[in-house]
Order: C-alpha cells, then sequence, then structure tokens
C-alpha cells in the first residue's frame, strides 16, 4: 500500500534533510516534486491543487526557515496535511439500538459480499455481536448461495433463502427474523451491476427507506483508482451513504482512491480490506495511514494486530522457558508460525519505520517469504525428540527430515544453525535479565536471526 508515493516522498524530504537551511526556493522546488509524486499516485487534480497550496503557505513561513531543523518541519506539516487530507479522526460505525441494519452498496466486482462476510466475523469476534446476513442480489446467479458459504465460514447467521422474493421481500424477512431472535447486527448485501445505472439505483433508495440503515456503506476497488471515487460521487448523489470501504488496499501500491475518497465524497474511509482472508478487514486510521505514506511506520497497528494473534498462555510459558535458559525447535516453530499469523515478513516489515530506504537491500539479500514456511515444514518433518534436542540431529537424521518436508539437507543445516544463533541469544539475555525485552511488548514474535540471507 503506497509504495511509490512513499518512494517518490521519501526522496523528496530527504533532500530537504540534507540541505540545512532552507530557502523559499527550496520549498517550492520540494512541493513541485510532491505535486508530481502525488499526480503519479493517482490523486485528483482538484485534491492535489489544495493540498500543495495549504502546505506551501505554511512551509514557506517563517517559522519554517528559521528553524533549527527546517526539512523535518516541512515533513511535519505535509504529516499533519495528509492526516486532515485522510478524514483527521478514525470513522467509527455507528450501530445505535439492535436491530441494527447495515446496507452494503457498490457495483459488481467490488469485493461487496466478500466484505459483508468479513464485517459480520469482525463484528461477531470484536464487537461481540450477534450478526445476521441477508443477501438482496437476485440477479447475479449464485450470489445468494455465495453469501450463505461465506456465512458458514466467519461462523455467523445468514438469512434462508426464499426463491422467488424480490430485494424488498427479503429485506422485511430479515428485519422481522432479526427482531424474533435478538440480533444485534443486519447485514444487507444489496445487488450490484457492472456500471452505475437509474435501475440499480431506484432499488437502493427503495431498501433504504425501508431498512432505515444505520450504515449505509459503499465498497469500492480500491485498485481502480480515480475511478472509485467517480462510482462514490455517483453513489453519493442518490444514496444517503455514510461511510466508504475501501477493498484490495493490500495491491493498491499508489494509493490514489484513498487519498482522494474523503476530500472529494465528503465521506469518510471506514474499513479497508487488506486481503482475501475473512481476517483481513481493518478499520481505517488517518493518522497511521500519513505516518506510513511518509515511512514512520505503524507501530501501534504492529502491536494491536500482535495482541490479537499471539497467545497469551503461550507467551507465557515461552517466558517461563526462555526464564530457565530453554529453548528448543518447538519454540522456534511457535515463533515462526506467529511471524506467518502477522502476514510474514512483509506484512511486518511494511509497518516499521524506514522499511521504504531498505527496500532495495532487502531485494538484494533476497529475502524469501516461503523460507518461514519451509522451515516449519522442516521442524514438523522432526521426531518429538528431535524437536526437544536438536543435537541428535545428524546425516541420516537429516536426509529423512529433508525427504519428509521436501527440502534438502542445506536447509536443515541453515535451520538448526539459526536455531543455534537464537538459543545463545536467549542464553545471553537470560545473564542478561532482559528476557522481557527479548520477547516484547504484549508478546511480539521476535524476529528470528537468518531470514535475511547474508
Amino acid at each position: 500500500m503506497f509504495e511509490s508515493l512513499t518512494t517518490r516522498l521519501g526522496n523528496v524530504f530527504d533532500r530537504l534533510k540534507r540541505r540545512g537551511a532552507l530557502g523559499e526556493a527550496d520549498v517550492l522546488e520540494a512541493m513541485r516534486d510532491v505535486r508530481v509524486a502525488l499526480l503519479e499516485a493517482d490523486v485528483a487534480l482538484p485534491v492535489v491543487r489544495d493540498f500543495i497550496a495549504a502546505v506551501r503557505e505554511k512551509a514557506i513561513g517563517q517559522e519554517v526557515i528559521r528553524s533549527i531543523t527546517p526539512g523535518q518541519m516541512v515533513v511535519k506539516i505535509v504529516h499533519d496535511h495528509l492526516v486532515q487530507l485522510l478524514g483527521s479522526e478514525t470513522a467509527a460505525l455507528e450501530l445505535g439500538s439492535p436491530p441494527a441494519p447495515i446496507l452494503m452498496c457498490g457495483l459488481q466486482g467490488s469485493g461487496k459480499t466478500t466484505t459483508s462476510a468479513k464485517l459480520a466475523r469482525r463484528l461477531k469476534l470484536k464487537e461481540k455481536k450477534k450478526v445476521l446476513l441477508a443477501s438482496l442480489d437476485t440477479r447475479r446467479p449464485a450470489a445468494q448461495e455465495q453469501l450463505e458459504v461465506l456465512a458458514r465460514q466467519a461462523e455467523v447467521a445468514s438469512l434462508p433463502i426464499v426463491p422467488g422474493q424480490g430485494p424488498l421481500e427479503i429485506t422485511r424477512r430479515a428485519l422481522d427474523t432479526a427482531r424474533r431472535e435478538g440480533v444485534d447486527v443486519v447485514i444487507l448485501d444489496t445487488a450490484g451491476r457492472l456500471h452505475v445505472d437509474p435501475a440499480l439505483m431506484d432499488e437502493l433508495v427503495a431498501v433504504q427507506n425501508l431498512a432505515k440503515p444505520h450504515e449505509t456503506l459503499l465498497v469500492v476497488d480500491a485498485l481502480t483508482g480515480q475511478d472509485a471515487v467517480n462510482v462514490a460521487n455517483a453513489f453519493k448523489e442518490r444514496v444517503a451513504l455514510t461511510g466508504i470501504v475501501l477493498t484490495r488496499m493490500d495491491g493498491d501500491a499508489r494509493g490514489g482512491a484513498a487519498l482522494s475518497m474523503r476530500a472529494i465524497t465528503g465521506k469518510p474511509i471506514k474499513l479497508v480490506g487488506v486481503g482475501e482472508k475473512l481476517d483481513a478487514l481493518e478499520p481505517f486510521h488517518p493518522q497511521r495511514v500519513a505516518s506510513r505514506i511518509l515511512d514512520m511506520g505503524d507501530v501501534v497497528s504492529l502491536v494491536e494486530k500482535a495482541a490479537d494473534l499471539v497467545d497469551k498462555e503461550d507467551a507465557e510459558k515461552l517466558a517461563k522457558r526462555l526464564a530457565k535458559g530453554a529453548f528448543d525447535l518447538n519454540d522456534l516453530r511457535t515463533q515462526l508460525q506467529q511471524v506467518t499469523k502477522m502476514g510474514g515478513m512483509g506484512g511486518i516489515l511494511a509497518k516499521l519505520p524506514g522499511v521504504a530506504k531498505i527496500k532495495a537491500q532487502m531485494a538484494e539479500a533476497n529475502v524469501d517469504e516461503t523460507m518461514i514456511k519451509r522451515q516449519i515444514a522442516i521442524i514438523n518433518s522432526m521426531t518429538p525428540k528431535e524437536r526437544r534436542n536438536p543435537d541428535i540431529i545428524q546425516a541420516s537424521r537429516k536426509r529423512r527430515i529433508a525427504a519428509g518436508s521436501g527440502t534438502g539437507v542445506p536447509d536443515i543445516n541453515r535451520l538448526l544453525k539459526q536455531h543455534r544463533q537464537m538459543q545463545d541469544m536467549m542464553k545471553r539475555m537470560k545473564k542478561q535479565g532482559g528476557l522481557q525485552s527479548l520477547l516484547g511488548g504484549r508478546g511480539m514474535p521476535q524476529l528470528p536471526p537468518g531470514l535475511f540471507p547474508r
């Protein structure tokens, strides 16, 4: 997300910081480069124009020019305006009293049905809500069956399908069922089209008037760039939208849709889809996104994800083992599995400050995302005795483990060397009394040495 924009802006601000004292000409030159970077990231021209004007006015002020670190001051101004552009505050879902209807709308192919299931799962797990999913899409073949399958995967209820019913009849039945069964939230997944048309809008308006939803969320595909903003504007003219969900944000290296959406439509981005799995839906935090764009990292989100995914009991058990100086291959496997749960090396590194600057070095080091999975497979191919005592793994055992895991003996040797390095590190930390810092905040998994080949 935002990779190309982050790189371009990073180069601009690096040049500013190296100059020390800044004149008005330096700031104006930097603003021209920022303007080009934003336009290349597919940010809408009116948004870019207003953004640059606002930043330039502050950046050429005496407070910046006379500052001890003028380059840093310009970066702060850009950061603050990015936050403002993205919506300043995190816009939470307004659910109100149950049963709270949420109306999901959007074009076909935007990820609306999958997003409905993701949202249902999130509300159930995070908010402890009883959720009912209902498909109002009677046009697309198997659309209702698709939502039914996704509901089972998300472990939430779905409204039984009654052939021949129209969207309004399904809406009434969903609301009646929700009241009768004590449902907290009803998610209504409406039909989409390949393009915005009067029939689609008329149907949406009718459903909205009947359901009186607490939230009407427009789902748009971030990969479509400015088209996503145009679609949002078209829907906003006819439907009372309360927020926007941007899907496929993990695949959008430019990020123009996210940067333009709030300014053009006046509607907040409430959620973003960051992957295909049902847990890949996150709240949109303007402050954190702005920091990531400027390569300041998003450590808060990283820690939150770790707190969600890392089992507290497992972390406490590991802490006790480490306090005794014990660290076997079972422990290494647990750490590797936690890294995988958090999106692999890429998912973790993307949220760390300064990562954009070391992208080239990472590419040269040939960081292999599949390495972690291979290492887990190697450990799984070992006997319980071998995992507890790696010293007994000699030539014949290595050949057997390699055959069982689909790897080679050199891969086994690398893993064992990595384990020895971690074991030595644990022993040193034990002597220094720093095991808590080694475990990291809230059970944050430590990145094992050796993941970056030398």
